[in-house]
């Protein structure tokens, strides 16, 4: 099925036109996450505001350009104009493939998603780690296309050669899961609607959560949530309640005490040691 990933980036032959930064307070329905990101614009036009280096920068993606978004920069997306593209996530361990088509007054008609471990590789690591700091080095800048030409070079070469992969499909598919949940934290993702979205039931959810990963997975959707609100703690000076908000939490309290459970400390005792 990810066949349209691996013929979409053999036929791109594009260019990176901005690299972001971590400079700026993310406006509410920002999309933020802890993977280096990779944006890809196959066809179409691609609006979206970012985290620049003296305020939110509106920017328009066209086709074969490229963004390159650090791990914990942010980006909003108007999808106010139809348009496919590729985003690339890179986290510790493995890479997320996302291929997107979106058509104004349609909404989202195809997604496809596909997850791959990231073998033990320094080459990656390091440039991934160039990218991240070129975006403050305005004179590093005209190494940036290379570098994220590189990037694309080493996920076709993981696509081409999936007999490498010795995962099974359970695995693959609870890999793919979390990678959801850890994009889409901040939305209402119960068992049920992730068993929607890959067609599968939410009792078999439970199983690969429990075989695969080892923990139940309302346990593992609140482990990204406060992962990401000690994130915030640390970094913005939000109120507590908006904090619980955009991650996911419902209810103030309980965001509260379940912080308290976890960590031994209340959200803003968290805060003020961090600080």
């Amino acid at each position: 099925m990810y066949h349209i990933i691996t013929e979409s980036l053999n036929t791109f032959n594009g260019q990176l036109i901005h690299l972001c930064t971590s400079e700026n307070t993310p406006p509410e329905g920002a999309y933020q996450v802890n993977f280096n990101r990779l944006e890809i614009l196959l066809d179409g036009d691609y609006d979206l505001i970012v985290d620049g280096k003296y305020d939110h920068q509106p920017i328009t993606l066209k086709p074969n350009e490229m963004i390159y978004i650090p791990a914990n920069s942010w980006s909003k997306p108007t999808w106010d104009k139809s348009c496919r593209m590729i985003s690339i996530l890179f986290g510790r361990s493995q890479v997320g493939f996302s291929y997107i088509e979106y058509v104004k007054g349609e909404g989202f008609v195809e997604v496809v998603k596909h997850s791959m471990p990231l073998p033990s590789s320094m080459s990656c690591e390091l440039v991934i780690n160039a990218l991240s700091c070129i975006g403050d080095d305005k004179k590093a800048e005209v190494m940036a296309n290379s570098l994220a030409q590189a990037l694309i070079l080493y996920c076709r070469a993981l696509l081409t050669a999936p007999q490498q992969e010795k995962t099974s499909r359970s695995e693959r598919l609870y890999r793919n899961i979390c990678i959801y949940v850890q994009e889409n934290f901040h939305k209402d993702i119960t068992r049920i609607t992730v068993a929607d979205r890959f067609g599968i039931s939410s009792a078999h959810v439970s199983r690969l959560f429990n075989q695969e990963g080892s923990v139940k997975y309302a346990d593992y959707v609140t482990y990204v949530r406060l992962d990401r609100a000690k994130f915030m703690l640390k970094t913005y000076s939000f109120k507590i309640d908006e904090i619980a908000r955009r991650c996911g939490f419902k209810d103030t309290n309980y965001f509260c005490r379940v912080f308290k459970q976890k960590t031994g400390k209340t959200p803003s005792e968290y805060r003020l040691n961090a600080a």
